[in-house]
C-alpha cells in the first residue's frame, strides 16, 4: 500500500488537495471517484516499503506537529461524532481542513485503515510520535464502551488544561529570562568594548591602580580575548548537563531527585508533577480504563523517576487489594492533603471528582507560586546587575579620584 498526494475537483468544481491510500494510481483514482471526487493528478508520496514512522521522520525536522495542533483536531472530530457523522467522514474532513502538511498525511493513513476495518486505535498506534500511549489508551476505552466521542472530548478538555497550566508558568519565566540575557549583554558590551577604552588612559599614564581597578581591567582583558573559549566552555557543560540528567539513568534519577529537594522550587515541582498525575488519572478513569492501567499509564506521564516508581508501587499494591490512599501515604512523597482526599474519593465513589479537585488545587497553587516566584526574581536580578554596574564604575572612578588628589 502506497501514500499518494492528489489534486481533484469536488461535485461543486473547487479544486482540493489531499493524501490517498492505494495499491496503484489507478485504484488511487478508483478510490478517488468512489468519493465523488474528481482527480486531476496524482503522485506517489512514499515508497513502497515505507511505514508510517518513515513518513513522519523524512519531513523536514524543523517541521512538527505541536500539542495544540493535536488538541485542536481532538476537539473537532469529538463535535463531528456527537453530532453522529461516521468516523470515516468526520476523518476525510479534518484531513481536508488541517493545516499542518504532516498531520494532514497522518490523518490520511489513519483514514484508510479505519476505512479497510480497523479500529481508530490501530490506525493512531501507528504514529507514537503524535498520540502517545495515554492518547490511544483512553481512545481504546471510548472505542470499547462506544462513548468515542465523549472519550475525545475529556481528551481535548485535559489538553487545553495541560497546555494553559504550562503557558502561565512560561510567560511568568519569558520577563526575568529576557532581563537576564539583556542585562548581560550589556554588560558583557561594557566589558568588552567600552571599559577596555577607559582603563587604556589609566595604562599609558604607568599610575599605580587600586586593586579593584586591575581586577576590572583583567576581567575585560580575558572578556575581550577569550569570549569565545568561555562559549565553547558554557557548551560543553551544558552538553555534559544534558547527557548527564537525560542519556543516563542514573542521572536521570538524580537529577530528578534534585529537582524535588531544591528549596523552593522543588516544591513547584512536586506540586506539578501531583496536578499532572491527578488530572491525567481523573481523566483516564471517567474514560473506562481500568485503575491498573490507569496508574501505568500515570507512572511515565508524570515525568519525575522516584514519582513515577512511587506510582508503580502503589499500582502493584492496588493489585493486592489494597487501597490506592493507604499505598501513595508510605511512600511519603504525596501530601497528606492529597493521599486524605484520595481515601475520601476511594469511600464515597467519587475518586475520579476528588483527583480532578487535587489537580485544580494544586494548578491554582503553582501558578501562584510561579507568580510569587518571579516578582521577587525580578528586583533581584535588577539588584546584581546594579552592583555589577556600580563595581565598574567605582573601579573606573576610584583612579581618577587619586589623580586628582596627586595634582592637588
Amino acid at each position: 500500500m502506497s501514500v499518494f498526494e492528489y489534486v481533484a475537483l469536488d461535485e461543486k468544481g473547487h479544486q482540493i488537495k489531499g493524501f490517498i491510500d492505494a495499491p496503484g494510481v489507478a485504484a488511487a483514482r478508483q478510490k478517488l471517484r468512489e468519493e465523488n471526487v474528481y482527480p486531476v493528478e496524482i503522485n506517489q508520496a512514499e515508497n513502497k516499503k515505507e511505514t508510517a514512522l518513515s513518513v513522519i521522520l523524512k519531513f523536514n525536522i524543523w517541521q512538527k506537529i505541536s500539542a495544540a495542533d493535536v488538541s485542536i483536531f481532538t476537539r473537532q472530530l469529538s463535535t463531528l461524532l456527537g453530532s453522529g457523522m461516521p468516523l470515516v467522514p468526520s476523518l476525510s474532513i479534518l484531513m481536508k481542513q488541517a493545516k499542518n502538511p504532516l498531520l494532514k498525511k497522518s490523518l490520511a493513513q489513519i483514514r484508510e485503515q479505519v476505512n479497510e476495518g480497523k479500529s481508530l486505535t490501530e490506525g493512531m498506534s501507528n504514529f507514537p510520535q503524535i498520540f502517545p500511549p495515554f492518547y490511544l489508551n483512553m481512545v481504546r476505552a471510548g472505542e470499547a464502551s462506544g462513548t468515542i466521542n465523549l472519550v475525545l472530548e475529556r481528551l481535548a478538555d485535559f489538553s487545553e488544561n495541560h497546555q494553559a497550566l504550562m503557558s502561565k508558568i512560561k510567560s511568568a519565566m519569558y520577563y526575568p529570562i529576557v532581563m537576564l540575557f539583556v542585562g548581560s549583554t550589556v554588560l558583557f558590551l561594557l566589558m568588552t568594548f567600552v571599559v577596555p577604552k577607559i582603563t587604556g588612559i589609566f595604562t599609558d599614564m604607568h599610575q599605580t591602580l587600586p586593586l579593584i581597578t586591575i581586577i576590572l581591567i583583567a576581567v575585560s582583558d580575558f572578556l575581550k580575548s577569550f569570549w569565545w573559549l568561555i562559549l565553547i566552555l558554557l557548551a560543553a557543560a551544558i552538553a555534559v548537563f544534558k547527557y548527564t540528567t537525560a542519556g543516563t539513568e542514573a542521572g536521570k534519577r538524580m537529577w530528578d531527585n534534585v529537582k524535588l529537594k531544591i528549596p523552593v522550587w522543588g516544591q513547584v515541582n512536586l506540586k506539578i508533577s501531583i496536578a499532572r498525575f491527578s488530572r491525567t488519572l481523573a481523566t483516564l478513569l471517567q474514560s473506562g480504563v481500568p485503575l491498573l492501567q490507569a496508574m501505568e499509564i500515570v507512572r511515565n506521564v508524570v515525568n519525575n523517576i522516584i514519582i513515577g516508581e512511587a506510582i508503580s508501587k502503589a499500582g502493584k499494591d492496588v493489585e493486592e487489594g489494597k487501597g490506592l490512599s493507604g499505598s501513595l501515604t508510605q511512600n511519603g512523597i504525596f501530601p497528606p492533603l492529597v493521599t486524605e482526599m484520595i481515601a475520601v474519593g476511594e469511600q464515597s465513589g467519587t475518586l475520579e471528582a476528588m483527583l480532578n479537585r487535587i489537580a485544580t488545587a494544586y494548578e491554582t497553587e503553582v501558578q501562584a507560586n510561579i507568580v510569587a516566584m518571579t516578582s521577587l526574581l525580578e528586583p533581584l536580578i535588577i539588584l546584581v546587575m546594579g552592583l555589577l554596574v556600580a563595581f565598574i564604575v567605582f573601579s573606573i572612578l576610584l583612579p581618577i579620584f587619586e589623580m586628582n588628589q596627586l595634582v592637588r
